[in-house]
């Protein structure tokens, strides 16, 4: 049976992650402490909770809701950082820039929609674009084939006064 302070622990983890199935799985090992600020103030400016936690209770409470990982992705120092799926993903934006690579952070693994992601698959997360710009390609794909036709359209007339002018200026009738 766990001692009180590692169920206090645990109910603290589950009240935490309680809603959200989104989370980044980070590596922290070797960071000073202002390193470490650095990194937690530019996660808090995009709305990215990090919290140091222990691996085993951690992984108790995710097994708990039907999510375990596969290898060392809860060994060492670990930190998770979670919230929707949107913040996730700025969270892995802000963890695999050049600074932070070259502070030793490491993503170990994430939570998508309730699915773990390998390391791998983690550090892809970085590459999804994000909501304005999705907004931006769907909108670029849905007026593509609008403009073409009216540039279609507008060629045909526009083409017809061009001969039409060319035949006026050689003092044609």
């Amino acid at each position: 049976m766990p001692n009180l302070v590692n169920r206090m622990v645990v109910r603290e983890y589950a009240d935490m992650l309680s809603g959200e199935a989104n989370l980044l799985v980070v590596s922290f090992h070797g960071l000073d402490m202002p390193s470490n600020e650095m990194l937690r103030n530019r996660l808090a400016e995009k709305g990215v909770p990090l919290r140091m936690v222990r691996n085993k209770l951690v992984g108790r409470v995710l097994a708990e809701r039907g999510v375990e990982f596969e290898g060392e992705t809860l060994l060492g120092n670990t930190a998770i950082a979670w919230g929707d799926a949107e913040t996730v993903i700025s969270a892995a934006k802000v963890l695999t820039e050049k600074d932070a690579k070259k502070l030793g952070v490491k993503l170990k693994g994430a939570i998508l929609d309730g699915k773990p992601l390998s390391s791998a698959e983690a550090v892809q997360l970085a590459d999804v674009p994000d909501k304005e710009t999705l907004r931006g390609m769907l909108l670029g794909v849905i007026s593509g084939p609008a403009r073409g036709l009216a540039c279609v359209l507008n060629a045909l007339p526009s083409s017809v006064a061009r001969v039409i002018q060319a035949h006026a200026d050689e003092g044609g009738e």
